[in-house]
């Protein structure tokens, strides 16, 4: 019998994911819905869009070193490089995908107007940029290595050092809003956020590993960090390849 492959979107694992409600986790006790979730059949809008290209890219988008810095200047902080691959959950490369990422300075502090903690904010780090995979689903940006940073959860919460993520697949299906830790960091398993997600094998998919091969000698450290998205059921839409 010829071999069936896997085709169409998989439903999620939901073990894998935080419950809605985690009180220790003290936002979610308001935001958690109050009801059960209702599931809808995808639209075609939802399986073919959206579709990004690499004209919308600015030259200096995947650089959060100078992207936000005055000429002949450049953010504070340890420099690193994130790269890694994109792939569905059959190991497929997911080329096209966008990438947008957003992040506290390297003391820790965020360039918004409430945040509260007490760090210098850095007149040369704006804390945000944007990637598109290529076409074996690979992504790279350069950046400072965050700081952690108290929040008002606990008494003495702390967030981990992390940067933000948010990937568009080759659908709206395949949107993934995540976060990434990095490896060595005790601070991430005092974390009620990351508390929240109960597999600890969910948990370390999370950490990017310190890729020393990628290094670049005197410059930036590396890390390492790969995303699987959903899978799909992409069929030709009209007669235009962009997005497959």
């Amino acid at each position: 019998m010829a071999e069936i492959k896997p085709t169409g979107y998989v439903a999620r694992d939901m073990s894998w994911h935080p419950p809605a409600l985690y009180p220790p986790y003290k936002t979610s006790v308001k935001r958690s819905p109050q009801a059960a979730l209702i599931s809808f059949p995808t639209s075609i809008g939802e399986e073919s869009g959206p579709v990004f290209g690499h004209d919308i890219l600015g030259p200096l988008d995947s650089d959060l070193i100078h992207n936000f810095a005055a000429d002949d200047q450049s953010a504070i902080g340890p420099r690193i490089v994130v790269h890694g691959r994109v792939t569905d959950q059959f190991e497929r490369p997911v080329a096209g995908a966008l990438i947008e990422v957003w992040q506290a300075n390297a003391g820790g502090r965020y360039r918004h107007k409430k945040e509260g903690y007490l760090a210098p904010l850095d007149p040369n780090f704006g804390g945000c940029g944007r990637c598109i995979t290529d076409e074996n689903g690979r992504y790279e940006f350069r950046t400072v290595q965050p700081g952690p940073y108290p929040w008002p959860n606990g008494v003495n919460d702390w967030r981990p050092a992390h940067i933000h993520f948010s990937i568009f697949g080759h659908g709206f299906a395949q949107r993934l809003i995540s976060q990434m830790y990095f490896e060595g960091d005790p601070m991430i398993w005092n974390c009620p956020i990351v508390a929240s997600i109960p597999s600890k094998e969910a948990i370390q998919q999370l950490v990017a590993r310190l890729d020393m091969a990628r290094t670049i000698p005197m410059d930036a450290r590396a890390y390492e960090f790969d995303i699987v998205l959903r899978g799909r059921r992409q069929t030709m839409f009209e007669n235009r390849m962009e997005g497959l």
